[in-house]
């Protein structure tokens, strides 16, 4: 039976039968982080659409971001079996309320396989800053002077995935920056007290609704009367004045930041951009969806169950308080492991894939995930309205921290316990809050004030996390092979020792440290659920937890 295994990070969006012969079907993701797409057999080309960041808007009466080079066509071959990797670029941050170095920032590029797309040209900085060039060009700043055309703006670079921006106008107390360019329309040059709108960008139905895509950013006007730059059609940002701030663009849509405004505003960060992938699948095709970042799953026709997998972001080590007696520090616990099979969906219906995020080192929290849509009922209670969710594992215990800090915390396994010179912390709670069946362990006990003043590791889904004093190693991971690999995920991580080798994580997770050598605590695997080595006195830091996993699984009937 084919099999289809794909990305990280976007959403996906499966549609009814084509009519070509009744025996395939016709999908379309959108990448709205980067990720990776494994070819499916029986697909030899897809249609893509390729946005790349926006630029920054620049600050005061600078100009408007450009807007991110916009790339599509149909026909492009792929071969099956081979992983692409799918990069979305982020947007450019907008430049700072500084005239002359207030430039906004260049755009991300946003790559699928050859097909690149240049980010969007910062908008150039009041004070008669040039726009930057890009996929499309930044508008030029506004300065005082004599009443004139002032900055030019950033030119399309490379030529054919965008326009340039427009210029800026040069006049005392009434300046005003240029528009960046849009996808198909160039920026609007700034002019006495109005300041350039955004060019337009281009419209797709790719994604299976008409959508405007790469819109310029608007140029800023000095005063608090000037007339603000429009942002161009296609999610680019409106500029501000004298009285008002600029307009923060939405997401996804590759538009450019519009600039501040006045002399005292910083200019708006540009939009991330996106990557469609459209192309058609057998029937019978057995489809894995791997989210390595929160995105969205509409259910295709025929699909009314599917086989899942949710892990949660791992817990982050324990870190060291600095006072003294604080010797090592408790492992992160695993992130919540949940999987199963036949869980009911309709088709149409839209489910919201949350993917936790690790625990940030010292003690952080992991991030839950979930999967939420109707007809799914709420699991386990608290979950919220029909959400399946498996919850962030608990940070490692912090050494020499008052309680109940010093203990590890709960979660959907555990942190380890830490040790001092006051005594040893607890291992956090596993399986809170408790599912069925189970989606983690409670991590171990710290060692206390003796030799070698170990720290508990984190719980893992499979066991506890062992107590300091016998290894204060992680507990371990569940394995499976839902992703067409197999994989462990949800491990805990090993606690913190002053004198002897750290506790050794589970598979992903991340290892304790060591004060002597010294050793630094290391960090669980992306997209593992593991938890993060626990901290030792002196020694580099402790480590976080690894991001977590969703992963959806059907069979096209």
């Amino acid at each position: 039976m084919p099999f289809l295994s794909s990305f990280g990070g976007g959403s996906v969006r499966a549609f009814g039968f084509t009519s070509l012969s009744g025996n395939f079907v016709t999908v379309i993701q959108s990448f709205t982080a980067t990720g990776d797409w494994v070819c499916p057999t029986g697909v030899t080309e897809v249609e893509y659409l390729v946005v790349a960041g926006g630029g920054g808007g620049a600050g005061n009466y600078g100009g408007g971001g450009g807007a991110g080079g916009y790339r599509t066509a149909a026909g492009f071959a792929v071969s099956a079996g081979t992983t692409y990797t799918v990069t979305v670029g982020a947007g450019g941050p907008g430049g700072t309320n500084q005239d002359i170095t207030g430039t906004g920032s260049t755009g991300g590029n946003s790559v699928f396989s050859t097909i690149t797309s240049a980010g969007g040209g910062g908008g150039g900085a009041s004070g008669a800053g040039a726009g930057v060039n890009g996929g499309s060009g930044g508008g030029g700043g506004g300065s005082g002077g004599a009443g004139v055309l002032g900055a030019f703006g950033g030119t399309a670079t490379p030529s054919g995935q965008g326009t340039d921006g427009g210029r800026g106008f040069d006049i005392n107390v009434t300046a005003a920056g240029g528009g960046g360019g849009g996808a198909t329309v160039a920026g609007s040059n700034g002019a006495n007290d109005a300041s350039g709108a955004g060019g337009a960008g281009d419209s797709s139905s790719l994604s299976g609704s008409s959508t405007t895509y790469a819109g310029g950013g608007g140029g800023g006007a000095a005063s608090a009367t000037g007339t603000r730059g429009v942002g161009g059609a296609g999610g680019g940002g409106q500029g501000g004045n004298g009285n008002t701030s600029g307009v923060a663009v939405t997401v996804n849509l590759g538009g450019g930041g519009g600039a501040g405004g006045g002399a005292s505003r910083a200019g708006l960060s540009g939009g991330s951009g996106i990557v469609i992938l459209k192309y058609l699948v057998p029937v019978g095709t057995t489809v894995t969806h791997i989210y390595k970042g929160s995105g969205s799953w509409v259910a295709p026709e025929g699909v009314t169950a599917i086989d899942w997998l949710v892990v949660a972001g791992g817990g982050g080590g324990g870190g060291i308080s600095g006072l003294p007696g604080s010797f090592s520090a408790g492992g992160g616990g695993g992130g919540g492991y949940r999987t199963g099979t036949g869980l009911s969906v309709t088709a149409g219906t839209t489910y919201t894939v949350t993917v936790g995020a690790g625990g940030s080192a010292n003690r952080g929290q992991g991030g839950d995930s979930s999967i939420a849509g109707a007809p799914i009922t709420e699991n386990p209670s608290g979950a919220g309205t029909n959400t399946l969710k498996a919850y962030g594992g608990g940070g490692g215990g912090t050494s020499g921290a008052p309680a109940p800090n010093d203990d590890g915390a709960d979660g959907g396994s555990g942190g380890g316990g830490s040790t001092s010179s006051g005594g040893a912390g607890s291992g956090g709670a596993g399986d809170t809050p408790t599912t069925t069946p189970s989606q983690g362990n409670s991590g171990g006990a710290g060692m206390g004030n003796v030799s070698p003043y170990r720290s508990g590791g984190g719980g893992g889904a499979n066991s506890v996390g062992v107590s300091g004093t016998v290894s204060g190693n992680g507990g371990a991971g569940e394995t499976t092979s839902i992703s067409g690999t197999s994989t462990t995920y949800s491990s805990g991580g090993g606690g913190g020792t002053y004198s002897g080798s750290g506790g050794v994580g589970g598979s992903g997770a991340g290892n304790g440290a060591e004060t002597f050598t010294p050793e630094a605590a290391t960090s669980g695997s992306a997209n593992r659920g593991g938890g993060g080595g626990g901290d030792a006195n002196s020694a580099p830091g402790a480590g976080a937890g690894g991001s977590g996993v969703v992963i959806i699984k059907y069979t096209i009937a």
